[in-house]
């Protein structure tokens, strides 16, 4: 379980502190998929962030299955179960697919192993397998090849930060069936996701809105998700772009 208590932060702009993420309390129970959403600019993927270890909060604590991780590393946050995809994901040159897939896992994989995590996000493992992690894949490729290396690596908490990004249509609903079967199939496991797409949403055990670095909103799919599908700012973007309801990003 990971829980976060009145966790804030500030980082200096403009000759002045500016607050960030303001006095956040949040859990996380184990077995469940938490989706974090709300405005541009409000704070997701900064919390994202703090809980992988990436930023340090300037207050407050984080606990995670029962320990205090607050001042840990992003590696060992890592050691101790906690996975994390970036929104833009790293290339690493002179570094195969199979490799990354292989260190991330932390253990000895056969090809037919790996290649089942690459089939596992849509990919054809054959062309992937023994590619370099360089700029010749698209960042949808990174994308779900970062996915995979998540589930090689099994954690007790996965975190995804707009993980559609970059994806196309037919990747993105392979990627909603990702992570149905993550949530069913790894005992006792986490995930965390911020996103603003329904779609995503609408696979939530719980809903967590955050607005201006606070808390706004959170509660059970069926509380949360049609008090935003009927906000302003939705409809405003369904028509500027066309979409229909329900196929939209709400923000």
């Amino acid at each position: 379980m990971l829980e976060l208590r009145q966790v804030s932060f500030d980082v200096a702009a403009d000759g002045r502190e500016k607050e960030i993420i303001r006095g956040v309390d949040l859990t996380i129970p184990n077995g469940k998929l938490v989706v974090v959403t709300g405005p541009n600019g409000g704070g997701k993927s900064t919390l994202a962030k703090l809980i992988a270890g990436i930023e340090t909060p300037t207050g407050g604590r984080i606990f995670f299955e029962g320990e205090d991780i607050t001042d840990k590393s992003i590696t060992d946050r890592a050691k101790c179960g906690i996975g994390f995809a970036f929104q833009q994901p790293v290339r690493f040159k002179g570094i195969r697919v199979l490799d990354l897939i292989r260190i991330a896992a932390g253990r000895t994989l056969s090809v037919a192993a790996a290649c089942h995590y690459l089939s596992a996000v849509g990919l054809c493992a054959r062309e992937y397998i023994d590619r370099e992690v360089n700029a010749s894949l698209s960042g949808g490729e990174l994308k779900r090849i970062e996915i995979a290396t998540v589930l090689a690596r099994k954690c007790k908490l996965s975190v995804f930060d707009e993980p559609e990004a970059g994806i196309d249509l037919w990747s993105f609903q392979n990627l909603i069936e990702v992570f149905r079967h993550m949530r069913e199939t790894i005992e006792d496991s986490s995930i965390l996701i911020i996103s603003h797409q329904e779609r995503i949403l609408n696979i939530a055990d719980e809903i967590v809105v955050i607005k201006d670095g606070a808390i706004v909103n959170r509660g059970s799919k069926d509380d949360v998700l049609p008090t935003l599908i009927g906000t302003s700012a939705a409809v405003r973007r369904c028509e500027k772009t066309g979409f229909e309801e329900g196929e939209n990003d709400l923000w």
